[in-house]
């Protein structure tokens, strides 16, 4: 029952998507993790512990900072918009029907990867050593994505028509795609101890592989861009072939022949 609650939830934080299609799964997706911290911290407000506390306050910094981030990068940027135009569609032609489907799938992706924490309020199970491992974990995760967009802004304002391979994208090219892999990490590893029955795993497993499928899906568009726009440059394809793409010192170095990340 309190995971339909949080599945309303992200709908109704995710629903900005329907005055912008790509918002459902940008600024929405945002909005919907930030709305459901702040929903389990009050529906489950006389459970709470240190532990679950923060895992709530975390959703809510990880979602309005994520979301913040992208709305100001997309009313704001005009350099960023200019180069969309040629990779996003509008959606101005998309139907009703085809809307709702992404919003519903995106809202249900969202209350999915933050079913380990809902489940563990429902299932009235508080703080143990793993969620503190997994608060780690995410706090981790959300450090490394605030960082790597620091640093990304900061070497675009030097120089915005050359690639980013400065602090932590000399160590992996999508940092900020490891981070928010971290991140949900954290959540999932602090909810393996509470999960009960098929249903509370098969959820749990399905946001968590979603997003990490989605991640690997969003470094495959940015290669695939960035080839076209530094292809030439040797000092960018040096770059590429000794700079791992998603994970540090896991050398995988390119996701581009894998068609099936379409996410």
């Amino acid at each position: 029952m309190l995971f339909l609650v949080m599945l309303v939830v992200a709908l109704v934080a995710s629903s900005i998507g329907f005055k912008k299609y790509v918002w459902f799964i940008s600024i929405g997706y945002g909005l919907a993790i930030a709305a459901i911290g702040v929903a389990l911290l009050v529906v489950g407000r006389e459970q709470l512990d240190a532990g679950l506390a923060c895992l709530c306050i975390l959703f809510i910094v990880y979602g309005l900072r994520l979301g913040g981030y992208l709305a100001f990068r997309e009313l704001r940027s005009t350099s960023y918009n200019s180069k969309m135009k040629t990779e996003i569609k509008s959606g101005d032609d998309m139907s009703v029907v085809a809307k709702c489907a992404i919003w519903i799938s995106a809202a249900l992706l969202y209350a999915c990867q933050t079913s380990p924490v809902t489940f563990r309020f429902a299932n009235e199970s508080g703080s143990d050593a793993v969620l503190v491992v997994g608060i780690v974990i995410s706090i981790l995760g959300l450090v490394v994505e605030t960082v790597a967009d620091i640093q990304k802004n900061a070497a675009k304002k030097v120089n915005p028509n050359r690639f980013v391979d400065t602090g932590l994208f000399s160590i992996v090219r999508c940092p900020n795609y490891f981070g928010e892999m971290l991140f949900w990490t954290g959540v999932f590893v602090g909810g393996v101890t509470i999960l009960a029955g098929p249903l509370q795993w098969i959820a749990a497993l399905l946001g968590y592989l979603g997003i990490i499928y989605v991640m690997f899906g969003g470094a495959r568009r940015l290669e695939i861009r960035q080839n076209r726009s530094y292809g030439s440059d040797p000092v960018y394809q040096r770059y590429v072939q000794t700079t791992p793409i998603m994970i540090p010192f896991i050398p995988i170095y390119s996701v581009e022949k894998y068609t099936w990340l379409v996410a």
